[in-house]
C-alpha cells in the first residue's frame, strides 16, 4: 500500500503540548486546503468529551499565525475529529479506536507521545489488528542511544515494514531546509567546487537566545548533542555531504544520506565542548549539579572520497546572543596569492553562506578591488533573500506526505542507527560541561576547538553583511 493514500488519521497524545502547538494547525491547513478530507481519531487517557477536544484545537488554530481565517474549514476539520478516551495498556482502548475508524482500510497511526509508549501502543494496534495496510507516524527522539535506537526500531518493525514507517523531525519540513537538496542539484556550477580540493572546512550553527523555557526536567534527559545536534544539524550535514542521488524517488534520496551517516568518523571527547548557561541550575526541574549540556560544538569528519580530511564543525546551544540557523562553507584560499591582501592571513577566504532562519539567504563571498591605483579589496557578499510569506509549515507539509506515501521527507532506520553510531562514544566518555553567560556565544573552548580554521562566524538577527 506504500502509494496508497491512508483513509483515516489517529493522533495518539492528542491533549499534549505539541498537538496543540503544531499538529491542530497543520490539521486545519490541510483541510483549508482540500488535502485533509478523512476521519481523525483522537486518543489520549483524559476523559474528556468531544466538545473539550474540539474547544482545544480551535484554540489551538486561533492563536496560531493567521488564526482562524476560514470558518467552514474549522468546522469541517470539527465534524471529521472523534475522540476516544483511555489506556494504552488495555486493549479495550484500541477496540473503541477501531470502532471509531468506522471501516478505514488504510489508517496512519500518529504517535505523538513519549517513545517509552511505544512499544505498548504499537503491540496494541498490532493486537486491534490495526497495524494491516496502515503506517504509523513516530516523532523524534528516536532513542537515546544506538542501543536503544534499536530496540526503537525493531518495535516498530515488528508491526509496520520499513517504508510504513514515517519519523518525524519537523526540521526536514522547513522550506529552507529542503532548498538545500534543491540548489545543490538543480544547479551545475557547485558541483566542481563542492569536495575537499576546494572547500577548506563547513560550520553549522543553529543558536537560540532563550533557555529551556519550563522544559527543564525534559532537557535533563536530553542535553543539547541529544535534542538538536544529532538529528536536526547531521540532517543538515547530510544534505550538504551526500553524493547526487541515482534518481528521482526518494529511497535513492534516502540512500546516499544514509552514506553520510555511516561515512561519519566516530567523535571522540577532545572533538566536543560542552556548555552550560549561567543560571541552568536554577531553572525548575534541574538538578543542583546538572552536568547537562545547554550548548555542545562539534569537530566532525565525514570520511568519505569527497570529504576526506574537511572538518565540519557544528554548535547549537541555549541562550546565545542571538536566534538564528546558519550554513557556513569556507573555500580554500588561492593557490598563489597573487595580491597579498587575498592571503589566508588576511581573514576569511570566499565562502557561501546559507541562513535558513530567522529570514534565507543565500550568498557567496568575494573579494572586491577599491577604487583606487591600489591593488587593495574587500570581502562583499552577492547576496539573494527569498521569504515565503504565509508558506506551508513544516508539520502541514510532513503529516500531508505521510498520508499521501512519500517518504522523501522522514529518517530512516539505517541512518538513525548509523547517526547514533557516530556519537555514541561521546554519550559514554564526554568532557565536563564548562560554564557560559546568557547573551554570549557559548564557553571560550568552543572558539578554540575551531580556531585553526578561521573560528565562528558569530552572526547577527539581520546580518546581510558577511566578513
Amino acid at each position: 500500500m506504500s502509494g496508497a493514500h491512508s483513509d483515516a488519521l489517529v493522533i495518539f497524545g492528542v491533549t499534549g503540548d505539541l498537538a496543540h502547538k503544531a499538529i491542530f494547525p497543520a490539521l486545519y491547513a490541510l483541510v483549508k486546503s482540500g488535502a485533509l478530507q478523512v476521519p481523525v481519531v483522537g486518543v489520549a487517557s483524559p476523559k474528556w468529551t468531544l466538545e473539550q477536544l474540539r474547544a482545544r484545537m480551535e484554540n489551538s488554530v486561533q492563536q496560531s499565525p493567521g488564526g482562524i481565517d476560514d470558518k467552514d474549514a474549522m468546522r469541517r476539520l470539527d465534524e471529521l475529529t472523534s475522540y476516544v478516551s483511555g489506556d494504552y495498556n488495555n486493549l479495550a482502548t484500541f477496540a473503541k479506536i477501531k470502532d471509531a475508524l468506522r471501516g478505514a482500510q488504510r489508517p496512519a497511526h500518529y504517535l505523538a507521545i513519549p517513545p517509552a509508549l511505544f512499544e505498548t501502543v504499537i503491540n496494541g494496534l498490532k493486537a486491534a489488528g490495526l497495524t494491516e495496510n496502515a503506517r504509523v507516524i513516530v516523532e523524534k527522539p528516536f532513542g537515546r542511544d544506538l542501543a536503544s535506537s534499536r530496540e526503537l526500531n525493531a518495535v516498530a518493525r515488528a508491526a509496520f515494514p520499513e517504508d510504513a514507517i514515517f519519523r518525524i523531525d519537523h526540521y526536514l519540513g522547513k522550506e529552507a531546509i529542503m532548498n538545500i537538496l534543491y540548489l545543490r542539484f538543480a544547479n551545475s556550477f557547485l558541483e566542481p567546487i563542492w569536495n575537499r580540493n576546494y572547500v577548506a572546512s563547513v560550520q553549522v550553527t543553529l543558536a537560540e537566545d532563550f533557555g529551556v523555557k519550563g522544559r527543564g526536567a525534559f532537557y535533563e534527559t536530553a542535553g543539547c548533542l541529544r535534542d538538536v545536534i544529532e538529528n536536526h544539524l547531521f540532517q543538515i550535514v547530510a544534505l550538504l555531504a551526500m553524493e547526487p542521488p541515482a534518481g528521482q524517488s526518494y529511497g535513492f534520496v534516502q540512500d546516499e544520506k544514509a552514506k553520510v551517516f555511516q561515512a561519519m568518523r566516530p567523535l571522540k571527547p577532545e572533538d566536543m565542548v560542552r556548555g552550560q548557561y549561567v543560571g541552568y541550575r536554577d531553572e525548575p526541574n534541574v538538578a543542583k549539579d546538572s552536568d547537562v549540556e545547554t550548548f555542545c560544538a562539534l569537530r566532525l569528519y565525514v570520511d568519505s572520497w569527497r570529504w576526506a580530511g574537511v572538518p565540519w564543525y557544528l554548535r547549537s546551544g541555549k541562550c546565545l546572543a542571538q536566534t538564528g540557523t546558519e550554513i557556513l562553507v569556507e573555500l580554500k584560499a588561492p593557490p598563489q596569492p597573487l595580491f597579498e591582501d587575498s592571503a589566508p592571513t588576511h581573514g576569511r577566504s570566499n565562502y557561501l553562506r546559507f541562513r535558513l532562519s530567522p529570514r534565507s539567504v543565500i550568498a557567496l563571498a568575494a573579494r572586491i578591488k577599491r577604487t583606487g591605483k591600489e591593488f587593495v579589496g574587500d570581502l562583499r557578499e552577492l547576496s539573494l533573500a527569498d521569504e515565503h510569506p504565509g508558506e506551508e509549515t513544516a508539520y502541514t507539509r510532513l503529516l500531508g506526505n505521510a498520508m499521501a506515501g512519500d517518504g522523501a521527507l522522514f529518517t530512516r532506520e539505517d541512518a538513525i542507527e548509523a547517526a547514533w553510531a557516530a556519537v555514541d562514544p561521546v554519550l559514554k566518555t564526554y568532557p565536563p560541561v564548562r560554564p557560559y553567560e546568557r547573551q554570549s556565544w557559548g564557553p571560550k573552548e568552543a572558539d578554540a576547538l575551531i580556531a585553526a580554521d578561521g573560528g565562528w562566524r558569530n552572526f547577527g538577527p539581520e546580518d546581510g553583511s558577511g566578513a
